[in-house]
């Protein structure tokens, strides 16, 4: 099986970027083969259901070695398939706008099903489509879509049909070998999740059709029945030189006789479908999940069904790994709650998303954060952006970056002051997005050069906004109090008292972000006798555990619990008056 250079997984930092030697591959395969021409790469996606983030792999692993023999100046074509012209196979959990009667429509093709109500496309693969059509956009992935509804019922692939009916017996033997073949043993894995499963039958890999198998023989097309639309066709007969086809549907009983020479609505079966298509398009690259590993797999069998019924050539291509979510429940569309590319470019800006999967080798697993760990994710992104800054920056990491920012044709917007996102997530808590008061606190986190207008910290604020909104549990979210707790106010001993009293007293010289960090974590080592600039090398231990009990007496006081957001950010939400009532000043 052809292949492109494949990890050994000892990659040094000068040689990790994985996608020049990519796109060094696919530009020297493209010159053997199709010299002069552009370049072609595909993705396929099926809109049977919300496209998730597992299946954007299938889009960006392309996108990225495209993007990359763009710069370099060749001509390339990232084709995207959509599957729409599949059979719909169930109705999804959880979708809006369906109920159990779309199970009537299992078995037409997707373009024939309606839209789940209230939607305003006129049909569900045009529905489940759009969404990912806007999210590329705002990734800013070039691409040329391709329905495969249009090219079946246009009559665009008649003479691959009719080349594959003529060598249906060919097509048959290949395919016996693994029918009859058993997979070699193989230790014991983790069975698939639902996430895994989705992916797979995105792909066209889970319970894969080989086509009819009657009493009439072994036919690689299936029809759908003129009388229910639906593929629960068989064919039985074929003539070859007059191409009469004939065909009963074994769930209402119709039969018709066409000539498949003029007959436009059935598809061939997806195991001859993708390797007709690769030679039809002269695809040179194309990633595939890793479903598609194991014998008899759909890539596997396309290998041989490509060159020897269609004259063609496998595509290069890696195998690509799943991608996982934290903070979230297991990602599965049956469900209803797979995260889709248009649920995380809520929460994150595309640079960022795209950085997730530029980064990682396709056969790397990673995860895409929900939860907490967004807050992490942007914190190494902006220290990434500052080595790229200061020239620091590792040569892989540096090209992931310029993958991440931007495409051939430019740079992506972005926010014009990026504010990290953890302080903008701790402002969006307090202030439940209300604009006045975030530009108040905004404003006051660097006095020396403040925030006037939020339109330079958007679009990060906005993401970290709908992050706080959407995926913070209700039971942590911030709510300050309105008035001071004048029982524990009370109960406070001589210790505690003191330490409010120096936080007061250094409130108006250090009202700032960086001020009021160095203020709180300052407060204890004076009170144990340390200067308030002294290093942790020059501190006992314990004033580390003096300065967690002192944040969680300021949490008490002030949101009623013994965490929150960052204190310096707490506190100049809150503001410094409100502060000082709070603290029984």
């Amino acid at each position: 099986m052809p292949t492109v250079a494949q990890s050994t997984g000892t990659e040094t930092p000068e040689n990790a970027d994985w996608v020049s030697r990519y796109a060094d591959d696919v530009i020297a395969e493209s010159e053997r083969r199709a010299p002069g021409k552009p370049v072609v790469v595909a993705s396929g996606l099926s809109p049977s259901g919300p496209i998730h983030l597992g299946n954007l792999r299938e889009v960006m692993t392309p996108h990225l070695v495209a993007d990359e023999i763009r710069r370099r100046g060749h001509t390339v074509r990232h084709l995207i398939s959509w599957d729409d012209y599949d059979r719909y196979r169930k109705v999804p959990n959880g979708v809006p706008g369906t109920d159990a009667s779309w199970a009537d429509h299992i078995g037409k093709p997707l373009t024939s099903v309606p839209a789940p109500a209230g939607s305003a496309y006129p049909n569900w693969a045009e529905h489940f489509k759009a969404a990912m059509v806007e999210a590329l956009a705002e990734l800013g992935v070039e691409f040329d879509g391709i329905s495969q509804t249009e090219q079946y019922t246009s009559g665009a692939y008649r003479e691959q049909i009719l080349h594959a009916m003529k060598h249906r017996g060919d097509i048959d033997a290949i395919l016996d070998q693994y029918r009859t073949k058993k997979a070699p043993a193989k230790k014991q894995q983790k069975p698939l999740d639902e996430a895994e499963l989705e992916a797979a039958e995105g792909s066209g890999a889970a319970s894969e059709d080989d086509g009819s198998g009657g009493a009439g023989g072994y036919y690689p097309y299936k029809p759908f029945c003129g009388e229910c639309g639906k593929d629960l066709t068989t064919v039985t007969s074929y003539d070859d030189e007059t191409t009469e086809l004939s065909y009963t549907c074994t769930l209402d009983g119709f039969t018709e006789t066409v000539l498949l020479s003029e007959f436009n609505r059935g598809k061939l079966v997806w195991k001859v479908d993708w390797p007709m298509r690769w030679a039809y398009e002269g695809v040179i690259f194309e990633p595939s999940g890793v479903d598609h590993s194991s014998p008899g797999s759909s890539f596997q069998v396309g290998g041989q069904i490509v060159d020897r019924i269609f004259g063609g050539k496998q595509p290069i291509g890696p195998m690509y790994a799943f991608v996982g979510i934290s903070g979230m429940a297991k990602m599965s569309s049956s469900k209803g709650g797979v995260p889709t590319p248009g649920d995380a470019l809520q929460i994150m800006e595309p640079q960022i998303l795209r950085w997730l999967y530029a980064r990682r080798r396709p056969n790397q697993s990673f995860k895409i954060a929900f939860d907490q760990e967004i807050q992490r994710l942007y914190d190494e992104w902006d220290k990434l952006s500052a080595k790229v800054a200061d020239g620091t920056v590792l040569p892989a990491d540096a090209a992931a970056y310029s993958r991440a920012v931007g495409v051939a044709a430019g740079e992506l917007p972005r926010t014009e002051r990026p504010l990290p996102y953890r302080t903008l997530a701790s402002v969006a808590d307090v202030t439940a997005g209300d604009a006045e008061q975030t530009l108040r606190i905004l404003s006051e986190l660097d006095p020396e050069n403040p925030v006037t207008d939020l339109a330079t910290v958007r679009p990060r604020l906005d993401k970290a906004e709908a992050w706080t909104a959407k995926y913070v549990p209700a039971e942590s979210r911030t709510i300050v109090r309105t008035e001071p707790d004048t029982q524990a106010l009370a109960a406070l001993d001589d210790a505690s008292r003191d330490s409010i009293r120096l936080l007061l007293e250094g409130l108006d010289d250090n009202w700032s972000l960086d001020g009021l960090t160095h203020l709180v974590y300052g407060v204890p080592k004076v009170q144990a006798g340390f200067s308030a600039d002294a290093t942790a090398k020059e501190l006992p231990p314990e004033i580390k555990t003096a300065q967690r009990t002192f944040f969680a007496l300021l949490y008490d006081l002030l949101v009623g619990r013994d965490t929150g957001p960052r204190l310096p950010t707490l506190l100049l939400a809150v503001g410094a008056d409100r502060v000082r009532k709070l603290l029984g000043a």
